[in-house]
């Protein structure tokens, strides 16, 4: 809820259907009556009515009036959605109810959307939980899906699939030692998103960003008081250690040289976020996340599979980890001033807008050309040509970032759009390279 200036909300409410009048009855009973209305922003009053007298307020009695708007959309849920609040004493005009108002506030969803107007309200939110003595609570289930942030696993599963679909073209896929490797993978990735969390919070990002989405912004569980700092800190140790130890038994058991390769990718992760590296912070977490989802995960499950070496497998991840960067760098946008505001100087927060737009364009054209590149060359099968069918896919994100740049959700859909283009793209790399064995 916002305040608003007397006259500003008076003259905002003229251009509501009706006003809802709400106060104590004789019996002490709240009360609300609804009724067409006149509105004097001038004079700060508003005059509801005609009312049967058995239903008015005692002269001189705090009443509230409420003016509401909201547009139902079957299947979609609601927006337009507004309100303005009105407070003051009410007097008695006949069958009509006056009120000057002293106080006023409300919300509109085109000046101030939905979800930024929730994350505004959370400073409120915790203090009356305190007054109540009381902390919020979802399931175990789905406090781990949001603290993790499983969705985006999805960045895992691709450049592993693709590890173990390279490996199976050169005949060296082995179902239970790639299960070991993607399990390894996920849990340094959840390590991760757990980390990032914490330090986005002890930086003061999180409380900074008033415009998350469902695709940026984190998962916030601590900035709302579902799960505690300690407890975050303990399941990030425990998905490291876990990754860790797995990673030394398939080194042992398979290659050594994956000890390096995880070495890398362990480091990268916590370098990421982690003081006094904290990369992303100094505009190298698209780097930093295209080098650790691309080349160290397919080749170290390629060498978990085949336990040698392979430059295609390095190539092959060259589309996958520029199109997982471009993830990270449109995820970013919403971002971008509670970034600045507390030192994070990602490429989003450096560049203007029509650099950004002109790199991820540029950055898309990269990653399509190593593609084609690759049968061209020898050096990937003819069939991975298919990932080519999602270029359209970029085109659509690129004109969603241009056109919707400055407004948070509306560019949502291109953000859940450049992820399937992560994704798609991916697996027709990955249904290339079994095509080209059949």
């Amino acid at each position: 809820m916002t305040r608003l200036a007397v006259t500003d909300a008076v003259d905002r409410a003229r251009s509501y259907g009706h006003a809802v009048v709400s106060f104590l009855d004789a019996d002490g009973y709240p009360t609300s009556v609804a009724g067409p209305f006149t509105a004097d922003p001038a004079a700060g009053t508003v005059e509801v009515g005609p009312f049967h007298r058995s239903t008015l307020p005692a002269a001189g009695q705090d009443a509230c009036v409420t003016f509401s708007h909201i547009r139902p959309r079957p299947g979609m849920g609601y927006d337009e959605r507004r309100y303005v609040n009105l407070w003051g004493p009410a007097s008695i005009e006949g069958d009509r109810i006056r009120v000057v108002a002293a106080e006023a506030a409300g919300w509109d969803e085109e000046e101030l959307p939905f979800f930024e107007y929730a994350e505004r309200s959370v400073p409120t939110a915790h203090e009356y939980m305190a007054d109540v003595g009381a902390r919020p609570r979802l399931s175990g289930w789905w406090t781990f899906f949001l603290a993790t942030r499983l969705p985006f696993l999805t960045a895992t599963l691709v450049p592993v699939a693709l590890g173990g679909a390279v490996a199976a073209h050169d005949h060296a896929f082995a179902w239970g030692w790639f299960g070991l490797a993607l399990l390894a993978a996920c849990a340094v990735h959840l390590g991760l998103n757990i980390a990032n969390d914490l330090f986005d919070d002890a930086s003061g990002a999180d409380a900074a960003n008033s415009t998350p989405t469902p695709f940026s912004g984190g998962s916030r569980v601590i900035r709302y008081g579902l799960v505690s700092r300690r407890r975050m800190l303990a399941a990030c140790a425990g998905f490291y250690v876990f990754a860790v130890g797995l990673g030394v038994f398939l080194a042992a058991a398979r290659d050594w040289r994956l000890l390096a390769v995880g070495a890398v990718g362990v480091v990268l992760s916590l370098a990421y976020s982690a003081p006094p590296l904290a990369l992303v912070h100094r505009g190298l977490g698209e780097p930093v996340t295209g080098l650790g989802f691309g080349p160290v995960m397919t080749v170290g499950t390629y060498l978990v599979c085949a336990r040698s070496w392979s430059w295609e497998a390095v190539y092959a991840s060259l589309p996958v980890a520029i199109l997982i960067a471009l993830v990270l760098y449109v995820n970013q946008v919403p971002d971008r001033d509670g970034d600045a505001a507390v030192g994070k100087r990602t490429l989003i927060v450096r560049w203007p807008r029509d650099r950004v737009v002109r790199g991820y364009a540029v950055a898309t054209a990269v990653a399509f050309a190593l593609v084609a590149l690759g049968p061209a060359l020898g050096i990937t099968p003819l069939p991975t040509l298919l990932a080519l069918a999602t270029v359209p896919l970029a085109v659509w994100v690129t004109r969603g970032l241009r056109e919707h740049y400055d407004k948070p959700y509306a560019l949502m859909p291109a953000m859940q759009l450049n992820i399937g283009l992560h994704l798609l793209t991916g697996l027709l790399l990955v249904a290339g390279y079994l095509l080209a064995q059949l």
